[in-house]
């Protein structure tokens, strides 16, 4: 490719370019000054307050609250009265069921399993909605970072394109470093407008999870990705993870439901008492007690369609543990691995980016005394970013890792 000299309109449109993204993260920032400011304790609790996801887990445990209430009554007896011609003519009977303990003890102990699983599944999702919120605020902080990074490189590069049009006036410089520093200025105003758009993607990603709106960007971030998070203590597993004891505490209740309806094959006797009057050659009251024992006879049903699907909703709940013990033990080993990995990665980036800035404080003094030629500044710069970018990501990745890690190592209290 053969470079020309520079028209007045070419520099012109590298001018315009160039301070295209101070202009564009300016504009976003002076937006935002009237927005409220939003902490990531604050983002968190909005989560838990307003986000449509942690409803869900209530009503299920408000249903399985409801089930155990339900498991627990007692049946209400059922008055009956007839007539007949003969005498004597009037019968009035009451009929008790009995819930025989054999029956009632698997039921109300299905359903306390059952109220169990779901109240461990009500805090791994609460805990879960914690990490959400948390896990985003982090990713927008990141996308923050990287936009300014990016406003700062595209100033960088429109000050480095200024400084050659002055060098090559001068006769320092040749048209084709005016021509490289434009192209370099126009690539860092583009690479600032993505990043300031993804900023803006990942605001609105928050403010969905808080419950608050997805059309346009109404909140500002007060924390910063300045400090690593706190480290994860020491993980030693005293009790079942919160996954795991809900499986188990819904095998349970899986495995007494079975239990139960294997024990409803003769159904539920009642026990019946009354009286029959209108009868001229009885007593002096005319009335004559009766009392019986109702059983009922499994001729035409056995109960198999629901002891079928009991096993069947046992078999089922079973596998849902297994795979519940190896996913817990997986995602918790890749969570603390990528801890680990992103804490020794942000060691390594803090040393790079020092010596990466050296290096760019050094090519540019050496460009403005004519010791070093554009291409060496301008790819100290862009290594510079790189290592800075990618600082920012692997400290953004370590909150991530530390986040996934504190709802991972939920355990399950002892006292069910």
């Amino acid at each position: 490719m053969i470079f020309g000299r520079p028209d007045a309109a070419t520099l012109r449109r590298g001018a315009l370019i160039g301070a295209a993204a101070c202009l564009v993260w300016s504009g976003h920032a002076a937006a935002q000054d009237a927005s409220p400011a939003i902490s990531r304790n604050a983002a968190i609790g909005a989560a838990l307050a307003r986000g449509p996801r942690l409803a869900v887990a209530q009503a299920d445990t408000a249903s399985a609250a409801a089930l155990l209430q339900s498991a627990r009554q007692w049946q209400n007896p059922v008055f009956s009265a007839s007539y007949s011609k003969d005498a004597p003519q009037y019968h009035y009977t009451f009929e008790l069921p009995l819930d025989l303990p054999y029956q009632r003890g698997p039921r109300i102990g299905a359903a306390t399993a059952a109220q169990r699983a779901a109240r461990y599944r009500f805090a791994y999702e609460h805990a879960s909605v914690q990490m959400e919120a948390d896990t985003t605020y982090t990713r927008a902080l990141a996308a923050r970072a990287l936009a300014e990074l990016s406003a700062r490189t595209a100033h960088d590069a429109d000050s480095l394109r200024r400084m050659a049009v002055t060098r090559r006036e001068a006769g320092d410089a040749s048209d084709m470093d005016v021509a490289l520093a434009t192209v370099s200025a126009g690539q860092a105003a583009n690479q600032a407008t993505a990043d300031s758009v993804a900023f803006t993607s990942a605001l609105l990603d928050l403010q969905s999870v808080m419950g608050l709106s997805d059309s346009r960007a109404e909140i500002v971030l007060s924390d910063s990705l300045a400090a690593m998070p706190i480290a994860p203590a020491a993980f030693e597993q005293t009790a079942p993870l919160l996954p795991i004891a809900a499986a188990s505490a819904q095998l349970e209740a899986a495995s007494l439901t079975a239990t139960l309806e294997r024990r409803n094959v003769f159904g539920v006797p009642s026990l019946m008492a009354g009286v029959e009057t209108g009868d001229p050659s009885g007593d002096a009251k005319g009335r004559l007690p009766t009392f019986g024992l109702a059983l009922p006879l499994p001729i035409f049903n056995r109960n198999r369609g629901p002891i079928a699907l009991a096993r069947a909703e046992e078999a089922r709940a079973r596998a849902e543990l297994r795979f519940a013990e190896i996913q817990s033990r997986t995602e918790l080993a890749r969570a603390q691995r990528e801890w680990r990995s992103a804490s020794a990665k942000v060691e390594r980036d803090k040393m790079l980016v020092q010596q990466a800035d050296r290096v760019v404080t050094m090519a540019m003094t050496a460009y403005r005394e004519g010791a070093a030629s554009l291409p060496n500044v301008l790819e100290a710069q862009r290594t510079a970013r790189e290592l800075l970018a990618e600082y920012i990501r692997d400290i953004a990745d370590a909150w991530i890792a530390a986040a996934e890690l504190k709802v991972l190592t939920l355990t399950a209290p002892t006292a069910p």
